[in-house]
């Protein structure tokens, strides 16, 4: 299995991240992407593979952002299955065994799945909280499964890629490239390689932490209105992937996708209207157009999805509509 870890400027975090995934020994390949970094990451990271060489690989490249670095990431992974770990998160030691075991146990019996899903946890360690998101009301537990097995996600449960480990061939296959420079790639990484999956395993352990807390974190509420126009990009590439060859196979996947899609349609649309300028306002005029222009059905569906999740918008209070969107906005992002 092959874990990514992109790093810029991770040097007072990273070796957390990485240490917990050593024990694993010749089980995991562990590949650390130095993303321009102008700090000690590059040095720390080398010291790893000096020190690990059947385990820790290095790749040095020019800063191209997150997504890039995950792209370098998949495109360099020998493992059979791949995850990414960000630099300031960290896995749980006794999870990652079991995840292990779980994935030998299902390739030796020629029953690999084309993903797994693990829980994963908010650690706000700031303030000494922690709260796991688990799917075990929303999938089988410990068995394959398909998408017409799954029950209603609430969207605060909504597949993301701390949950995720997908079949690395299955990356390739689907096509999935993150843009350069910027934000909330995971999106795209949680949503376009979805109709090429098959086959599902849900293991209910609690994988992945998740730290919130850094003021520059790119979840942060003020960061995230600078940095819209990165959120809209992602939305529209999301977009596009309803456009890839071939029909999604599931009426379940469908509609998972369409509110996925919903959801990230009231995201862009609260911060737009939070700044609420007369660029802001025309640029959501715009996301809506976009919408309807590459698909009259999927705006139609994303529409009432919208409408029932925000409920009625009244005519004159749009400070209320904005108020309703943004607590929508931060229970699913659970901002700093």
């Amino acid at each position: 299995m092959t874990f990514a870890i992109p790093c810029y400027n991770s040097a007072a975090y990273m070796e957390r991240c990485i240490d917990a995934l050593l024990p694993c020994g010749n089980d995991v390949e562990v590949i650390i992407v130095n993303d321009g970094s102008t700090d000690d990451t590059g040095k720390i990271a080398d010291n790893y593979a000096a020190q690990y060489p059947e385990i820790v690989r290095v790749i040095h490249q020019e800063n191209g952002g997150h997504g890039e670095a995950v792209n370098m990431g998949i495109k360099n992974a020998s493992g059979l299955y791949f995850k990414v770990v960000d630099s300031d998160d960290w896995l749980d030691d006794q999870g990652i065994i079991k995840v292990l075991q779980t994935l030998k146990t299902l390739v030796r019996d020629n029953s690999a799945p084309d993903m797994m899903v693990c829980n994963y946890i908010y650690e706000k360690l700031q303030e000494g909280t922690r709260h796991v998101i688990n799917y075990n009301n929303v999938f089988p537990h410990d068995r394959i499964f398909g998408w017409d097995e799954i029950r209603r996600f609430p969207p605060w449960k909504y597949l993301v890629m701390h949950s995720l480990i997908y079949r690395t061939q299955l990356l390739h296959e689907c096509g999935l490239r993150l843009p350069k420079h910027t934000f909330y790639v995971d999106n795209i990484f949680a949503y376009q390689p979805l109709p090429f999956v098959k086959t599902i395993y849900y293991l209910d352990v609690d994988l992945y932490h998740y730290f919130i807390g850094r003021d520059d974190q790119s979840i942060n509420e003020s960061v995230m209105t600078k940095r819209i126009d990165q959120q809209l990009l992602v939305t529209r590439i999301m977009i596009g992937c309803h456009r890839l060859p071939g029909s999604i196979p599931s009426k379940k996947l469908t509609n998972y996708m369409l509110s996925y899609l919903a959801m990230m349609m009231i995201i862009c649309t609260v911060f737009l209207r939070i700044s609420g300028t007369k660029e802001d306002h025309t640029k959501e005029k715009e996301l809506w157009s976009f919408l309807s222009g590459c698909d009259n059905s999927l705006h139609w569906h994303a529409s009432i999805m919208f409408l029932r999740m925000v409920g009625n918008l009244p005519g004159s209070s749009g400070n209320k509509i904005t108020v309703k969107l943004y607590k929508i906005a931060r229970k699913v992002y659970k901002f700093n």
